[in-house]
């Protein structure tokens, strides 16, 4: 492609889609135009190199088309697999099968697209269940783009006011077009905040409480110790459904997500993104006497699970086939990321330490973020009054400049990739070297 496809790109786009981005959340500067991608590496329209450690907001646990997960498709498509919209069919029953011996909190699954239908559905089967309808959410936390979870992932600290605890915190939409009457039954507290928790559970009608088990959509904020245990009591104490939104976390964290690392059993689990790496696919699953309600004896408990491309034949092979390579050698894929990370993490560390410059890095398994503060953030608001912001976003454009792809906007994740090389590392933290000479 030549120079001018970047701009024709990016004018018709602008001229033809609304917003200029079929996703708003993608929408950052540099707008780069990228053409092609394999394993770790991305190419731009002009043919330009990147490493990459966005993985399209982190699915891509296994890199960018990988040849064993396209084969699989493929086959999927010679063997004249369809979408038959009528019954059940071998694929996604054998996909079930494996997620449920991955996985050993999912008595029951459901299968389907992605992550916000997930989370919507979880939603509603926690009201059939309870009889009840308010939802509490964290600060900071991210479980998909409807109403029902739709407060603002990083409210600035005008919005928030001081730090509430025990209490909550203003709702501030993440869009236009949601009903007071929604917003009214939302309720924000802080992430490893216990008390503002049960605070919420002993004024309200709390149906379920849905959170990340590490918020990853602010970086990587990690749980602190007992925290997702008292989650887990607390909840069992005000009869409330606990919903953990692995899309993220999960099968990246560990296969059996980061709850079998925590060792805290939620009622339901959401997963995505890496589950299929990369292709449209989520996971939603738990408890059977919750599960079971999909297909209730009784109509007016029965809840409504309805999808045309839920089990898609491509989508569902991809899933089996990255489940495969998942569990292969008794997980030995995720010692190598391990390896990987751990090894990038380090190099950084040095290298700012080196430089002066107050930073901290925060790693779970594959996925890590630098803060610029003399600490690792407890939750949203302690990163909104300490990160260094204007640094983030000048470190994140000279990374660009050298080659090396995060998504360029402050407390955004990095994730490695089993496509990433030790050679990979090497020209990363090579790159970081002189992207943090030059801020």
């Amino acid at each position: 492609m030549n120079s001018a496809s970047t701009k024709s790109v990016l004018e018709q786009s602008s001229r033809r889609i609304a917003g200029g981005v079929v996703s708003l959340n993608r929408k950052a500067e540099p707008h780069i135009v990228f053409a092609k991608a394999l394993g770790c590496h991305l190419w731009d329209a002009e043919g330009r190199e990147f490493i990459d450690y966005h993985a399209a907001f982190a699915p891509h646990l296994l890199g960018h088309n990988h040849p064993e997960i396209n084969a699989a498709v493929r086959g999927a498509m010679d063997a004249g697999w369809s979408l038959m919209g009528s019954g059940s069919t071998p694929w996604e029953a054998e996909l079930a099968e494996l997620l449920c011996q991955s996985v050993p909190t999912l008595e029951l699954v459901q299968i389907l697209n992605t992550g916000s239908e997930a989370t919507a559905n979880a939603i509603r089967l926690a009201r059939a269940f309870t009889g009840r309808d308010d939802v509490l959410v964290t600060l900071g936390g991210y479980n998909g783009w409807h109403d029902e979870v739709g407060r603002a992932v990083m409210p600035p600290l005008a919005d928030l006011g001081p730090r509430v605890s025990p209490g909550e915190y203003p709702f501030v939409p993440i869009s236009a077009g949601i009903p007071i009457s929604t917003q009214r039954r939302i309720h924000v507290v802080n992430f490893n905040d216990l008390d503002s928790v049960e605070y919420v559970f002993r004024r309200h009608a709390v149906a379920c409480l849905i959170t990340e088990p590490v918020l990853q959509n602010i970086g990587v904020v990690l749980p602190r110790p007992g925290y997702l245990q008292g989650l887990r009591e607390l909840c069992d104490r005000y009869g409330v459904v606990l919903i953990f939104d692995e899309v993220k976390t999960g099968f990246r964290s560990a296969l059996a997500g980061y709850q079998s690392i925590a060792k805290v059993t939620p009622d339901v689990t959401v997963f995505g993104k890496a589950v299929a790496n990369g292709w449209p696919l989520a996971v939603l699953g738990g408890k059977a006497e919750i599960m079971r309600l999909f297909d209730a004896s009784e109509p007016r408990k029965r809840v409504l699970i309805a999808g045309t491309y839920n089990g898609h034949p491509a989508n569902t092979a991809a899933a089996i086939a990255t489940l495969q390579i998942l569990r292969r050698d008794d997980g030995a894929v995720y010692r190598q990321i391990e390896g990987r990370a751990a090894r990038l993490q380090r190099g950084l560390e040095e290298i700012f330490a080196a430089k002066g410059i107050t930073a901290v890095i925060v790693r779970n398994a594959s996925a890590s973020c630098a803060y610029f503060m003399d600490h690792a953030p407890r939750d949203w608001h302690d990163a909104a009054a300490h990160h260094n912001f204007d640094l983030d976003r000048r470190y994140r454009a000279a990374l660009i400049a050298r080659g090396i792809y995060h998504f360029p906007l402050p407390c955004k994740q990095g994730s490695v990739s089993a496509a990433h090389t030790e050679q990979d590392i090497d020209r990363t933290l090579e790159a970081t070297q002189a992207a943090v000479n030059s801020l």
